[in-house]
Parts: structure tokens; sequence; C-alpha cells
């Protein structure tokens, strides 16, 4: 039986370059009528880790385009990024990004 209700999970990782010191978690967005929320919160890894749980499955590549081009703009390191969507569109998604990235205490560059 081929279920097309369940959820696609999606997970990206990137090397980060701009470590944020301390911070309590941020949530951004409210799921339901065709948006999304967005959680970011401090994580023991120093790289940029995102994960996706959308309802509109198959769009893998538009999602890698859009979270590589947050990443490219923001270069976070050391952050979780939890995506729960229904089914928001790229610019919204970005949107929701900048705005919960926005909420960050100033970044921090990594040495070398």
């Amino acid at each position: 039986m081929n279920d097309n209700t369940s959820m696609e999970t999606l997970h990206f990782d990137f090397e980060g370059a701009r470590a944020r010191p301390s911070f309590v978690p941020i949530l951004v967005g409210v799921v339901g009528s065709g948006n999304l929320e967005v959680l970011i919160e401090p994580s023991q890894h120093p790289r940029c880790r995102i994960e996706i749980t959308t309802s509109a499955r198959g769009f893998g590549p538009i999602w890698e385009a859009v979270v590589r081009d947050f990443h490219r703009r923001h270069g976070l390191a050391g952050v979780a990024v939890s995506i729960n969507d229904m089914g928001a569109t790229p610019a919204v998604v970005s949107l929701r990004l900048d705005q919960a990235v926005a909420s960050l205490p100033p970044a921090q560059d990594l040495q070398p």
C-alpha cells in the first residue's frame, strides 16, 4: 500500500563558520494553513544541521536549494534547525529562516 499522506523527512548538514553565543531555542512561524515553523537550537556539534519534516513529498531538490542559499547567507555553526512544513512556498521558508536568525545573538567567527 502506498501512503501519499505521510510526511517526508529531509536532512542537510553544512560546515558552519559563524557560531552564536549561548542562546535559548528560537521558534518562529505556525504549522498549519500552508505555513511552517522553524526551530533553531544550540548544538554541541560545530556544524549546522537542518532537518525538514514536510507534507509536500518529492521536493528534495527545491528544499536543498533553499537551505543552501540560507546557509550561504548566514553560515551558522553549532546549531540545529528543525523545520515543520505544511506546504509553504520557498519564499515563505526563506522568510521564516531569516526571521529566526534575526532573533539570534550576534555571531562570533570561528577560529581556523
